[in-house]
């Protein structure tokens, strides 16, 4: 059992922006059992232009590395756009891989795309901004 209630692949009903926001904060807490439990099967991590990384195993794994390397890190959301099924989220973080000093990191604007599909977070993507 997992923080939400989450148990698997059963998950709660809830709208996609929901969904994002208890995705959110299992990262900030680096809780990667209810971060897997909200991904689908073939969730992919799209990072910039990177190769994505493709299914909940696979992405789980990125996940318990990234926040042992990194515990510190949080998503800060300033901003949520709702589009039904995709959720934009203008933000920033702290603690990440960047190295940076907190206050260096906040100036760093990020936006975020994920997708959700059946309560599943089927696609986490870190957008550019322009």
């Amino acid at each position: 059992m997992t923080r939400f209630g989450i148990v698997g692949d059963v998950r709660q009903s809830q709208p996609p922006v929901a969904v994002v926001v208890s995705f959110i904060d299992a990262i900030n807490h680096g809780d990667v059992e209810t971060l897997a439990a909200l991904m689908s099967a073939d969730h992919r991590l799209q990072v910039l232009d990177e190769e994505p990384l493709v299914g909940r195993e696979a992405n789980e794994a990125a996940w318990r590395g990234y926040a042992t390397a990194f515990p510190d890190y949080v998503i800060y959301p300033h901003q949520f756009v709702d589009n039904g099924d995709e959720v934009l989220v203008h933000g920033h973080t702290t603690g990440s891989h960047l190295g940076l000093a907190d206050e260096e990191e906040r100036q760093l604007p990020v936006t975020w795309r994920a997708t959700v599909h059946d309560g599943a977070v089927t696609l986490w993507q870190i957008l550019e901004v322009t």
